[in-house]
């Protein structure tokens, strides 16, 4: 008969845990998961500090879309400026009201106000209409191309220059003002004015003498070479008069944020 083998000895304490221990050791991505948790909360929590409840990524991908959505956000900023412009005159004259001081400025404002634009002001008017040409893409005539058919920043502004060379007083391009600082830049067929977008047609309004502005539009050489193009592919160009015109106040900025001095004038 063979010996039976001893059974074993029950394992103390400490035996059971370090098997315990190397039967279920944690693995080294279980570890992690506290670490990556902790990161996740932190992603979190600053996403939802930096968007503060708007969406972090504009729906506007496209430039057309983006000019749009920029477009409005500024018409909305125009409108707080000129609330608090109206709160700060109101301040000021309750302020001081019998200021000797504050009278002087006044007058001497208003008699500037109308050179730098920032007074409405009302007169005999000369109104220039550029407008593309009404073709489809088949109807070009031959030699030319589609950008030959439509009004380019250097139309308006060679208008634009002709006017102020004939003794414009004042200026309007669509319906706002614009003062010598003020700049004209189109994207394709679209006209950007003080961050303002406009489709055509585009219009120029000046006060001033109609049959001066007119002769200067007349002997301008890129309104000649616009006027060329109108004969040749069919591009707006209209140019009334009228005997009282009214254009707003300029309300823009007035400060330039670029600028260099010129060549020996340092």
């Amino acid at each position: 008969m063979s010996e039976q083998e001893p059974e074993p000895a029950d394992e103390s304490g400490l035996a059971r845990r370090v098997r315990t221990w190397l039967t279920h050791r944690p693995s080294r991505w279980s570890s992690l998961v506290p670490v990556i948790a902790l990161g996740a909360g932190l992603l979190f929590a600053t996403s939802s500090t930096t968007a503060r409840g708007t969406d972090l990524r504009s729906e506007a991908v496209e430039l057309p879309d983006l000019i749009r959505e920029r477009t409005l956000d500024n018409e909305r900023s125009g409108e707080q400026v000129d609330s608090l412009r109206g709160e700060v005159d109101s301040l000021t004259r309750d302020a001081a009201p019998g200021s000797s001081l504050l009278q002087e400025i006044s007058r001497e404002t208003e008699a500037n106000g109308r050179d730098a634009g920032l007074t409405p002001v009302a007169g005999p008017s000369v109104t220039v209409t550029l407008d593309d040409a009404q073709l489809d893409a088949n109807e070009i005539p031959e030699g030319f191309t589609v950008d030959d058919v439509v009004v380019h920043q250097q139309d308006v502004q060679g208008v634009v220059n002709a006017l102020w060379r004939g003794g414009a007083e004042s200026m309007q391009i669509m319906d706002q003002r614009v003062i010598s600082t003020s700049a004209v830049r189109c994207v394709g067929n679209t006209l950007i004015l003080q961050g303002r977008v406009y489709s055509p047609p585009f219009t120029i309004t000046a006060i001033g003498d109609p049959e001066q502005l007119q002769q200067a539009l007349d002997d301008d050489p890129a309104v000649d070479i616009y006027r060329q193009y109108v004969d040749a592919v069919g591009l707006g160009y209209e140019v009334t008069t009228a005997e009282e015109t009214e254009l707003p106040a300029f309300t823009g900025r007035t400060s330039l944020e670029h600028a260099r001095p010129l060549p020996g004038r340092e």
